[in-house]
């Protein structure tokens, strides 16, 4: 398993709270499925299939928080209603008012839920306890937030905080695309955007384009900055570097899928998978932050 998408953020390393602990925390919430009169059921579930709600390999842990939600479109329920509505206009020769027909929405919803069909998610989180990383695996900062929010509900005094830099990372992209010069043990690939920051918002984005340097420090000039930026780490992994400091796109190359483990038992090459994935993220999370300038003390 790789993960996709990386918000990061900062614990004490080491963070001295064991698995056991974290486990306790967690049972509070554990992941039940949605009954029939369920819209929505949040909690932790099992990484693996009939473990426990941490997973722990070579001192890191995993945690994954499930939701189920019931899709139910307002465009049904108003549908419906208008009918149900029609009927009663009939029947007692005047409309149903405002009030009554907010109520005849909920009768709706209540009838239809338990025939609304299901949508299981599941978000992956990752705790580095030696180095002090807590990553979650998720596309926007909002889904991140889900996680984080319970578990600070989960966690009492949780020291946790976002990951924060010397430098902006809007002014060192734009900096290496001004210099076409990527810090060492990165490279520059073919995907960035690059947005003006007056109140047009006027953005230029490369797409698989072998970016120019004329070409984009004409850009630069003109007073566009750099918001993301697609780079390679160490001939390993790929990964697109955004403003608000998130590492998207994630991809390990074929150096690395090359070490993947090949054992045929699904828990070791499980275990064998995430191991490999912690120890080289950890380490291109800490060389993102070097070449932001370090992280940022006070």
């Amino acid at each position: 398993m790789w993960f996709k998408n990386l918000q990061i953020y900062r614990l004490p390393a080491p963070w001295a709270y064991t698995p056991e602990q974290l486990e306790e925390a967690l049972s509070s919430n554990k992941f039940t499925p949605a009954t029939s009169m369920d819209l929505m059921r949040q909690g932790w579930d099992t990484p693996r299939p009939n473990g426990g709600l941490v997973h722990v390999v070579n001192k890191q842990m995993l945690i994954l928080l499930g939701t189920e939600k019931k899709l139910l479109p307002a465009t049904v329920i108003n549908q419906v209603a208008k009918a149900r509505a029609a009927e009663m206009e009939e029947a007692q020769g005047f409309a149903p008012g405002k009030k009554a027909m907010k109520e005849l929405k909920e009768r709706v919803a209540d009838e239809l839920l338990p025939r609304a069909f299901s949508i299981r998610s599941n978000v992956w989180t990752w705790i580095d306890p030696v180095n002090g990383w807590l990553v979650v695996d998720a596309a926007s900062p909002a889904k991140a937030d889900e996680v984080i929010k319970l578990l600070l509900k989960a966690v009492d005094k949780l020291p946790l905080e976002s990951l924060r830099v010397q430098r902006s990372p809007v002014a060192v992209m734009t900096e290496w695309l001004q210099a076409d010069d990527a810090p060492a043990g990165f490279t520059v690939d073919m995907d960035t955007e690059l947005r003006a920051t007056g109140e047009s918002k006027a953005t230029v984005r490369y797409v698989r384009h072998t970016l120019e340097a004329d070409d984009v420090r004409r850009h630069i000039a003109a007073g566009k900055q750099c918001t993301r930026l697609a780079m390679t780490w160490n001939d390993k992994i790929s990964f697109v570097l955004t403003e608000s400091l998130a590492i998207k796109s994630v991809k390990p190359l074929d150096v690395i899928k090359e070490t993947e483990s090949s054992t045929k038992n699904d828990e070791e090459r499980f275990d064998g998978d995430v191991m490999l994935m912690t120890g080289e993220l950890a380490k291109l999370m800490a060389d993102v932050v070097e070449a932001l300038g370090g992280e940022a003390t006070a």
